[in-house]
This record gives C-alpha cells, sequence and structure tokens, in this order.
C-alpha cells in the first residue's frame, strides 16, 4: 500500500516523504478523520511529528487533489481521499458519524441551480442530516420512544464533535506554534 500512496504522490508532483505517505495512510484508514486524530495516528506510524507538520501535508495533499477538506456546519474540518467524484455525506445528528453518499445518478439536480448568477457550476457541496442506524435504534429503544433531540440529549449543543471551544482553539494554536518551534530547533 506505500508504493501505492507514493505513486500518488509522484502522480500529483510531490515528494515522497515519511509524513506525506503516513498522513496519506491515516487518511485513507480513516475516512472523515478530524486533523487530531489524523496527527495521533500519524504519531502511531512515524513516532514524532509535528501538529504543523500534519497541517502542512494536509494542506498540500489538499491542494495537490488527492485529498478532500469538508466541514459540516458545527464541525471541525475532516479530511478523506475519496475525490473528483461529487459524491456528498450524510451526518449524524447524535453521535456526529459521517458517511459518504452518492451524487443523484443521471440528471443532477443538485448541480441544477434554480438560479446559477451567470457561474459555470461543477460541484455541488450537499450534507444530508439525521440519526445514523445505531443512533435510531437507540433512540426507538429510549422510555417511551421519545426521538427529540431534547429527550435524548444530542442537540447541538450535547455534540461532542461540534466545533471546538474559542478556549480548545486557542489551545490548539499555541500547542501547534510550540510544536513548530520545537522543530526548528531540532
Amino acid at each position: 500500500m506505500t508504493s501505492d500512496f507514493a505513486r500518488m504522490l509522484r502522480g500529483a508532483s510531490l515528494r515522497v516523504t515519511g509524513p506525506r505517505v503516513a498522513v496519506l495512510r491515516a487518511v485513507h484508514d480513516h475516512p472523515h478523520a478530524d486533523t487530531d486524530s489524523i496527527i495521533g495516528a500519524v504519531r502511531e506510524d512515524l513516532g514524532v511529528v509535528s501538529h504543523q507538520a500534519v497541517y502542512d501535508v494536509l494542506r498540500a495533499l489538499t491542494d495537490a487533489g488527492l485529498v478532500r477538506r469538508i466541514q459540516p456546519a458545527g464541525s471541525v474540518a475532516r479530511y478523506e481521499v475519496r475525490v473528483g467524484d461529487n459524491h456528498h455525506h450524510i451526518v449524524c445528528r447524535s453521535c456526529g458519524a459521517i458517511s459518504d453518499v452518492d451524487c443523484a445518478v443521471g440528471h443532477t439536480p443538485c448541480l441544477t441551480a434554480a438560479d446559477d448568477s451567470g457561474y459555470e457550476i461543477d460541484e455541488a457541496e450537499v450534507i444530508y442530516w439525521g440519526q445514523c442506524p445505531q443512533c435510531a435504534a437507540a433512540a426507538s429503544a429510549a422510555p417511551g420512544g421519545d426521538r427529540s433531540h431534547a429527550a435524548l440529549g444530542t442537540g447541538r449543543a450535547a455534540q461532542p464533535w461540534i466545533q471546538r471551544s474559542q478556549g480548545q482553539e486557542q489551545s490548539a494554536i499555541r500547542t501547534r506554534q510550540r510544536d513548530s518551534e520545537e522543530d526548528r530547533r531540532v
């Protein structure tokens, strides 16, 4: 599999490096993973790697079209290797699970806007929202079968995968800066 990732990098005119291969592998093995999860997977693979190195690799891979970045409303950025096919996503309102949904077959209504304002539309980013099978089953089993988010404690405020608070984001930025400083000293 590593040779496949190396071939992908060369095909995109990117230099083959350990961090690039490790990030591609992590995104391949963990579709729709957030950056922190990718960093964890890369560290399991390589050992020491800075946050900033992973962020830089993700940016390079996204710019090269090898990785797609998605960010459902209220969520941190997530990454996947399924690119170039105009597929969509469905997000569980309860647990945050994300699944791919193929675009409509034949005539694609999602690419036909009511008013395109003169744009030549070539892609649509559609996100469906609902409950995954596991959460739907748990909701059905809840006392009284009440499936409301209030009853289940699954409203947006209760979702652990929802975007970090400002304090958490500032902490993550400080950590990335510290990692970057450590990389420069090495």
